[in-house]
């Protein structure tokens, strides 16, 4: 089942006035002109199916695990490396990170579940999303999700080149369960999640995920 996403109702319930004025004009002054007219229609179909499918939300059933870890978005899976989370854990971690294109659903959900111990908005560049520098220096929202067993995964909304509209919904204390919506980016952008070393990673550079479907590790 899919559903529109409420970050794109208003946006687009304003496009579809916007482009029914266009054709009305096209049709009312420039009546003898029925190939200009069709060409509008058409450009204005495919224009607005484009965005419709930028705010499309799919609903399905949820496989819970508190031993694994579901992808946060749809997309592609760019970066898997051990690294050194600097903000908050500020320790080595296995860093998985998943590249959203302009067609993927832009849905962001837990990867696991827990109760938000971290979250923080940070104001930033707009480098495109697998620059080296993005996940420091672009706008981004930083997550971390604490576990049953007291594990901490933090995971990151990183603005790219055309996602300048970043949404989180998340606040501190708040309890969620694994897979439960938690933010959305517009056109497409990247999601890191930060895991303990121990975990192992069971998708490989190149792989496509399905946000809260695809299981991305196990702890």
């Amino acid at each position: 089942m899919m559903t529109i996403h409420k970050e794109g109702r208003t946006l687009l319930f304003g496009l579809l006035v916007v482009l029914f004025l266009i054709n009305f004009a096209v049709s009312y002054f420039l009546p003898e002109l029925r190939l200009v007219q069709n060409l509008v229609i058409g450009v204005s179909v495919i224009f607005y199916l484009l965005i419709l499918q930028f705010f499309r939300n799919p609903v399905f059933d949820i496989s819970r695990n508190d031993n694994q870890v579901l992808a946060p978005a749809d997309g592609k899976v760019v970066v898997i490396e051990e690294t050194t989370e600097t903000e908050y854990l500020r320790d080595r971690r296995k860093q998985v990170s998943i590249f959203m294109s302009p067609v993927n659903v832009h849905v962001n959900r837990m990867p696991v579940g827990g109760v938000i111990s971290y979250f923080k908005y940070h104001p930033g560049k707009y480098l495109v999303a697998w620059h080296p520098k993005s996940s420091t220096e672009n706008e981004r929202t930083t997550v971390v999700a604490k576990m049953k067993n007291g594990t901490e995964i933090l995971f990151r909304q990183i603005a790219g080149a055309l996602a300048r509209r970043i949404k989180c919904y998340v606040k501190e204390g708040q309890p969620l369960q694994q897979g439960d919506e938690f933010g959305f980016i517009k056109f497409g952008s990247r999601v890191d999640v930060f895991l303990p070393l121990n975990a192992r990673v069971v998708v490989k550079p190149g792989d496509i995920t399905k946000g809260g479907r695809t299981v991305i590790a196990e702890l």
